[in-house]
C-alpha cells in the first residue's frame, strides 16, 4: 500500500491495487473561479452575433463596400476556427491561465479597436484580432474547468454552466446589441467588453490555479501553420457555398483547406510532440463526444439560418416578432445544458447523449408540420425549435465533458480546442449543407410560369428575391407566385428536418454504442 498527496492540499490519499484515489472536491473557491470563467465565455459568444443588428448603422457611418461587410461580420469566426487547435495546445504548454490573461489582454485592446474604428480596414483588422484573442479565451475556460474540477459530477456540473453561457451568449447577442443601439452609436457594443475583461484580469489571478503539461515538448510552428491553412479556408469555403453557391473559386479554396488537413494529419503521426494527439481519436468515446458535438450545433445552427427567413418571409413576422419567437429555442438550450448534470447521475453518460439526439430528431421532424399559409399557427415551430434547444443543450455538455474528461489531464486544452473546433465547424456545416438543402428544393419547387424571364433570375434566387419580384407583377401572377414560393421553401425546410432527423438518429445509435464502450475509454 502506498500513499500519494492530492493535487491541491498535500494530504495523503491512500491507493492500492484494490483501492482507487478519491478525487478532491472543489473548494467555493474553484466555483468563484468558474463564474469568472463563464463569464469570459458569455462575452466570447455575445460577440459572435453582437453585430447583427449594428450592420445598418456600420453601414452608414463607414460605408464599406459589400464585401468588406461581409468581412466584418464573419472574419471573427473565420480567425477564431482556424487557432483554436494551435492556441489549445499552446495553453497546455505555456499555462492555460497565463494563456487566459493575455487573451482578455488582448480581447479588450481589440474590442476598444473596434469601437473607434475610423474605417472599415479599421474595423476588419479590429475584428481579426478579437478572433485571435477569443480563440485563446475558448479552449483555455473549458481546459482549467478540467484541471480545476476534478470529482467527476462536480465537473459535469461546471460544463454545464459552461455551455449554458454559450448558450445564452449567442442569444443575448442581438437584444444587448439592440439595446446599446437605442442609447448609444454602434461602437459602444464593443465596449461592454472592457469592463469584464478588466476584471478577468484582476480575479482570475486569485481564483483560477494555474495548470499546464508538465512535459509539453517542442512547439512545432509548422503545424500550427498547417492547421491554419487548413480550417480557415474550409469554413470560409462552407459559408461563401451556403451565401452564394458554389463556384471554381470555393472549390479551389477548399481544396486547399483539405490538402492542408491531409498534410497536417500526416506530419502529426511522425513528431514526437504534434499539436494535436491523434492517438485520442482511438478512444471510442472521445470519437463519439466530438462528433455529436459537431452534429448537435450543426442542427441548432441550421434551424436558425432557415427558421428566421420562414417567420419573417412566410409567415410575414417582423424581426422582432421573429426574434421573440426564437428564444423559447435558446432558453432551452440553457436549459438543456444546465439539466445535464442532473440527467447524468440517474443515467448513463451514452444514454444521457443518444437521448439528447433523439430530442433533436424529434424537434426537428416537428417542422413537416410548418404551414404555408401565413395566418398559419407558429406552435409547430416554437416546440419543434425548443425540443432541438433542449436537446442540443445536453447533448453539448455531455459531450464536452466526455471530451475534456476521456482525455488525460495534461492535455486538457488540446482536447477543449478539438470540442471547440468541432462545434465551429458544425455551425459552418449546418448554415451550408441545411441551407443549401432548402434552397435547392425552394428553386426545383419554384413555378415561374407566370413570371417574366427578365424576372425569373431574381425569383429565383432567393425567397426574399421571389417576395421582391412578385411586388413588381400584376395580380393574379404576384398571389400565385407567392403561394409558389412559400410553398417552395416550407418544402425545402421539410427536406432539411428529414436529413437532420435521419442523420441524428444514426448517431444517437452509434453515440450509444461508442460511449458505453468500458474498454480503453481513456489513456494515459
Amino acid at each position: 500500500m502506498t500513499t500519494k498527496p492530492t493535487a491541491r492540499s498535500g494530504t495523503p490519499v491512500t491507493t492500492d491495487r484494490h483501492l482507487t484515489a478519491t478525487p478532491p472536491k472543489a473548494r467555493p473557491r474553484d466555483w468563484a473561479g468558474l463564474g469568472v470563467l463563464a463569464l469570459a465565455l458569455l462575452l466570447i459568444a455575445v460577440d459572435a452575433t453582437v453585430l447583427d443588428l449594428a450592420v445598418p448603422s456600420i453601414t452608414a457611418d463607414l460605408a464599406p463596400t459589400t464585401p468588406q461587410l461581409l468581412w466584418i461580420i464573419d472574419v471573427y469566426s473565420f480567425v477564431l476556427a482556424g487557432l483554436l487547435v494551435t492556441m489549445g495546445t499552446l495553453g497546455d504548454r505555456i499555462g492555460r491561465r497565463r494563456l487566459l490573461l493575455i487573451g482578455a489582454v488582448g480581447f479588450a485592446a481589440a474590442s476598444a479597436l473596434a469601437a473607434w474604428a475610423i474605417n472599415p480596414e479599421m474595423l476588419i483588422a479590429a475584428r481579426v484580432l478579437q478572433g485571435l484573442a477569443g480563440a485563446t479565451l475558448m479552449p483555455a475556460t473549458l481546459g482549467l474547468i478540467r484541471t480545476m474540477f476534478a470529482d467527476a459530477r462536480q465537473r459535469t456540473l461546471a460544463i454545464s454552466v459552461w455551455g449554458a453561457m454559450a448558450a445564452s451568449g449567442a442569444a443575448f447577442g442581438p437584444l444587448l446589441g439592440g439595446w446599446m443601439l437605442e442609447h448609444f452609436w454602434w461602437g459602444s457594443v464593443f465596449l461592454v467588453n472592457l469592463p469584464v475583461m478588466a476584471l478577468l484580469v484582476v480575479l482570475a489571478p486569485v481564483l483560477v490555479p494555474e495548470s499546464k503539461d508538465p512535459n509539453p515538448g517542442r512547439f512545432d510552428l509548422i503545424s500550427a501553420g498547417l492547421s491554419m491553412a487548413a480550417l480557415i479556408p474550409i469554413v470560409y469555403a462552407v459559408k461563401e457555398f451556403a451565401a452564394h453557391g458554389a463556384s471554381l473559386n470555393l472549390v479551389f479554396i477548399a481544396a486547399i483547406g483539405i490538402v492542408s488537413g491531409v498534410v497536417f494529419v500526416r506530419r502529426q503521426r511522425g513528431l514526437a510532440a504534434p499539436l494535436i494527439d491523434l492517438g485520442l481519436f482511438r478512444l471510442p468515446a472521445f470519437r463519439a463526444a466530438v462528433f455529436t458535438n459537431l452534429l448537435s450545433v450543426f442542427a441548432l445552427a441550421g434551424v436558425l439560418f432557415f427558421g428566421s427567413q420562414y417567420l419573417q418571409l412566410v409567415l410575414g413576422k417582423s424581426p422582432l416578432e421573429a426574434g421573440l419567437l426564437l428564444i423559447p429555442g435558446t432558453v432551452g438550450s440553457m436549459l438543456g445544458a444546465l439539466a445535464a448534470a442532473w440527467l447524468v447521475r440517474w443515467w448513463r453518460p451514452a444514454t444521457v447523449l443518444a437521448g439528447s439526439l433523439v430530442t433533436v430528431a424529434l424537434g426537428a421532424s416537428l417542422y413537416w408540420l410548418l404551414p404555408t399559409d401565413p395566418q398559419g399557427s407558429v406552435t409547430p415551430f416554437i416546440v419543434g425549435f425548443l425540443l432541438i434547444g433542449l436537446g442540443e443543450g445536453v447533448a453539448l455538455t455531455v459531450s464536452s465533458d466526455m471530451i475534456v474528461s476521456t482525455a488525460p489531464e495534461a492535455r486538457a486544452g488540446n482536447a477543449a480546442a478539438i470540442s471547440e473546433t468541432a462545434m465551429e465547424m458544425g455551425i459552418a456545416l449546418g448554415v451550408a449543407v441545411l441551407g443549401s438543402a432548402v434552397m435547392a428544393a425552394f428553386r426545383r419547387g419554384l413555378d415561374l410560369s407566370h413570371v417574366p424571364s427578365v424576372h425569373a433570375d431574381a425569383a429565383r434566387e432567393s425567397l426574399g428575391g421571389a417576395i421582391e419580384t412578385a411586388r413588381a407583377l400584376p395580380q393574379p401572377a404576384a398571389g400565385e407566385l407567392l403561394n409558389s414560393a412559400h410553398t417552395a421553401f416550407v418544402s425545402g425546410i421539410h427536406l432539411a428536418a428529414t436529413s437532420t432527423a435521419a442523420i441524428l438518429l444514426l448517431t444517437a445509435v452509434i453515440a450509444y454504442r461508442a460511449a458505453g464502450r468500458k474498454n480503453r475509454n481513456k489513456i494515459d
